[in-house]
C-alpha cells in the first residue's frame, strides 16, 4: 500500500493511531473500548478528528418505539413533513454509534432539507447476527409507521451507513424490497462490506492500511457472526442475495487506500447487472471511515457534496 497520495493530516493522524489504538482482534473488553471510544468523540481532539454538528441543524435524542435510541438531525426552522434518510452508523457490528456520523448527518439535513434519523443497534459479540440487521429492519419500519409523529414523509425516505452500516443499508434495502415496503427512494453506501468470507485483491493491497487492516476485518466478522460464521445468508453477506432486481437507485462510496474497496465495486458490479441504476465514486488518498473523520481526510468534504447532490435526485 501506498501512502503518497494521502494528505499530510490524514498521514499525522494514521501514526498516531497505530500507537494508542487497540487492534479488534485483540480487544477483550468491549464495553470499555466503546466507553474510551465515545469520551475521545467529546474532547476537544476528537470534535477534530470526528468534526461537529452544524450549527445550522437541531438535533434531538429520541427513543423509537422499538426500544432504540436515535439521534435526529433537521434542518432548524423546516417544516415538515420532510423527507428522510435513515441513517446506520459503522464500527463493525462491534463499535461505534450514531454521534460519531453528526459530522455528516447534521449536513446532510441542512443542505438537503431531510430528517436524518440515525438509531443505534446491538452489537456484536455480546449480541451476534442478525441481531443488528433485526434491529436496523425494526428501525426502518417504525420509522416509517410513525412518520406524522416524526413529521416525516413516508414516501420519501432513503437509507444510508457507512462500513458495517452500509452493509445494514444495503441488507435493510433487500429486505424491504422483498416485503412490498417500505418504498425506498435510494440507499448510499458508504465503503460497504458486502461479502464476509472472500478475500479480494484491494485487501491484500491494503492490508495493513490505516484504521482497518485485513486481520481486523476478519476479526470483526468472526466477532458480528459468533456460531454463525460460515452462514451465507444474505442478510449477512447482501452480494449473495438470489437476486438484485428492483432494488432502489445505489451510491456507492469507496476509499482508494480501504481493504474493503473491492466489497464496493463488486456490489456495484452485482446491482448493475440486475438492472439497478448506480453512482460510483472513489475517492485518491482517503482511508476507510473517513466520512467520519473529516478533520483528518480532506476529501470528506467532497464526498459530503456527492452524496448531498445525490439525495437531491432520488428524494
Amino acid at each position: 500500500m501506498t501512502r503518497s497520495s494521502m494528505a499530510l493530516r490524514t498521514r499525522v493522524f494514521s501514526a498516531l493511531l497505530s500507537r494508542i489504538s487497540t487492534p479488534v482482534e485483540e480487544a477483550r473488553d468491549f464495553a470499555t473500548l466503546r466507553a474510551e471510544r465515545r469520551r475521545l468523540q467529546a474532547t476537544a481532539v476528537g470534535r477534530r478528528i470526528f468534526g461537529h454538528a452544524d450549527k445550522a441543524a437541531v438535533t434531538e435524542e429520541i427513543v423509537l418505539g422499538t426500544g432504540q435510541r436515535a439521534l435526529v438531525h433537521r434542518p432548524r426552522g423546516a417544516i415538515g413533513p420532510l423527507p428522510c434518510v435513515l441513517n446506520f452508523h459503522g464500527g463493525g457490528w462491534v463499535q461505534g454509534n450514531p454521534e460519531q456520523s453528526a459530522w455528516l448527518a447534521s449536513r446532510i439535513a441542512v443542505r438537503n432539507r431531510v430528517a436524518v434519523v440515525s438509531p443505534t443497534y446491538r452489537l456484536a459479540p455480546e449480541d451476534i447476527f442478525p441481531a443488528a440487521v433485526e434491529d436496523c429492519w425494526d428501525s426502518l419500519a417504525w420509522v416509517a409507521g410513525h412518520a406524522a409523529d416524526l413529521d416525516i414523509d413516508p414516501q420519501r425516505i432513503a437509507v444510508m451507513g457507512d462500513s458495517a452500516g452500509g452493509n445494514l443499508a444495503a441488507v435493510v434495502a433487500l429486505l424491504a424490497r422483498d416485503a412490498g415496503g417500505p418504498e425506498l427512494r435510494g440507499q448510499v453506501l458508504i465503503y460497504p462490506g458486502t461479502e464476509m468470507y472472500d478475500r479480494w485483491p484491494s485487501e491484500d493491497r491494503n492490508a495493513e492500511a490505516p484504521v482497518l487492516t485485513s486481520r481486523n476485518m476478519r476479526a470483526f466478522v468472526r466477532l458480528y457472526l459468533g456460531d454463525q460464521h460460515g452462514t451465507e445468508d444474505f442478510r449477512a453477506s447482501p452480494i449473495r442475495a438470489a437476486s438484485h432486481a428492483d432494488l432502489p437507485k445505489a451510491f456507492i462510496l469507496t476509499a482508494e487506500l480501504d481493504p474493503l474497496l473491492d466489497n464496493g465495486t463488486r456490489y456495484r458490479d452485482v446491482l448493475m447487472a440486475a438492472g439497478v441504476p448506480v453512482r460510483y465514486a472513489e475517492y485518491d488518498g482517503a482511508i476507510h471511515g473517513f466520512l467520519s473523520l473529516p478533520g483528518v481526510v480532506p476529501v470528506a468534504s467532497r464526498a459530503l457534496d456527492d452524496i448531498v447532490g445525490f439525495l437531491r435526485e432520488v428524494l
